[in-house]
């Protein structure tokens, strides 16, 4: 029997274009932010809007894939886990809390001309194929806790009429 789960799913829109920064031992990370939006009615009938910001931290070659093609406004699909961590603020010597997900899978969505600001996949002169985390070659994507690489997700493929068995 599993001891729990711990999985987040979000599409949004960045809020803030990806800040790329390098560890002391040399691995990436990667910060940014992702907005969800819903709408609602209220108890009178009207119509409300609630947006929820998240924290989003990236490591290694995901990080590095976040920062070079990711932009301020761009809707992309997050996978990962929830993560909370601690420290001690050194001005006012309070315990500060944090919680983010942690990206293990990233897809960028809609088209770099449905998006606002710095919408581009990159610089004018490269392709304009959309990256995908979950397409890299095996050998540099980060595994999943059971020691699976996460599965790419979206529409299922379809089988040849001559690989079914009846």
């Amino acid at each position: 029997m599993a001891k729990g789960l711990n999985k987040v799913m979000l599409i949004g829109h960045l809020g803030n274009d990806p800040e790329l920064r390098t560890t002391a031992s040399g691995q990436s990370v990667s910060n940014f932010t992702v907005a969800t939006s819903e709408n609602f009615k209220d108890a009178s009938g009207n119509w409300q809007d609630r947006t929820e910001w998240h924290r989003v931290v990236a490591w290694g070659k995901l990080a590095e894939i976040c920062n070079q093609y990711l932009k301020k406004g761009r809707q992309v699909y997050i996978e990962g886990r929830l993560q909370t961590r601690s420290w001690d603020d050194t001005k006012s010597g309070e315990k500060r809390y944090a919680t983010e997900i942690v990206c293990t899978d990233m897809q960028m969505l809609g088209s770099p001309k449905d998006q606002g600001s710095g919408g581009g996949y990159g610089d004018a002169g490269q392709s304009q194929e959309r990256p995908q985390y979950n397409q890299m070659p095996r050998e540099t994507r980060q595994q999943s806790p059971s020691g699976y690489p996460s599965q790419p997700s979206g529409p299922a493929m379809e089988p040849d009429k001559d690989d079914l068995p009846f």
